[in-house]
């Protein structure tokens, strides 16, 4: 029987990564999205060993229609589009905006994906939910999970922890590890396959 993997992915760490990576300041925003699905069947088969993709999740902050009409529309049909695949949950929290928004230098930040993502990496590896799961980002505040994963099994047998990453050029970036003898394996992404799983759609436009 075949391993079942569950791919996490803290999305906007995930989508900014490819576009500092892969893109220049000035592109298109569009530049830097990936499909998720077609990432995490990638990630699944990166592996000698009998795997199968069960499930991809995704985390993401949710503009606010009355504040970001425009990111809010786009955000909603980008979400509709990757939820036609079955595998898909989406989780998503609000964005928090600095007082005085617009009018005022600070950006709208995301609040609790990383909670929850946490949250759901170590209750889901507990519970039996999965024999692999892969965590998407390069957050550190995520690594609590990672540790708790590893040492549920000493990272041998199952469940087991690892994580992904964006590389160019044969060059390794930035990527979660732990400290000390644990060893977390890392599935290197490079600019090839970054290419075959692009999503060029332009979300701000209404179909």
């Amino acid at each position: 029987m075949s391993d079942r993997v569950v791919v996490f992915y803290d999305y906007q760490n995930t989508y900014m990564g490819a576009r500092r990576l892969y893109h220049e300041r000035w592109d298109d925003w569009s530049c830097g999205q990936f499909d998720p699905v077609a990432l995490a069947r990638h990630l699944a088969a990166d592996s000698p060993y009998a795997r199968h993709l069960h499930q991809v999740r995704i985390y993401r902050g949710q503009p606010d229609a009355s504040k970001q009409s425009g990111a809010y529309g786009a955000s909603r049909r980008q979400h509709a589009a990757w939820e036609r695949d079955p595998l898909v949950r989406l989780t998503t929290r609000p964005l928090r905006y600095p007082p005085g928004y617009p009018n005022c230098s600070d950006k709208p930040q995301e609040k609790g994906i990383d909670v929850q993502l946490t949250l759901d990496f170590a209750i889901m590896a507990m519970k039996g939910e999965f024999d692999v799961g892969i965590m998407v980002s390069t957050d550190t505040d995520l690594k609590p999970a990672l540790e708790y994963v590893y040492d549920l099994t000493g990272g041998r047998n199952s469940p087991r922890a690892e994580v992904a990453a964006w590389s160019v050029n044969g060059q390794h970036c930035r990527r979660l590890a732990l400290s000390g003898a644990r060893r977390v394996y890392c599935h290197w992404i490079g600019e090839d396959t970054y290419k075959a799983v692009q999503d060029k759609t332009d979300y701000t436009i209404s179909t």
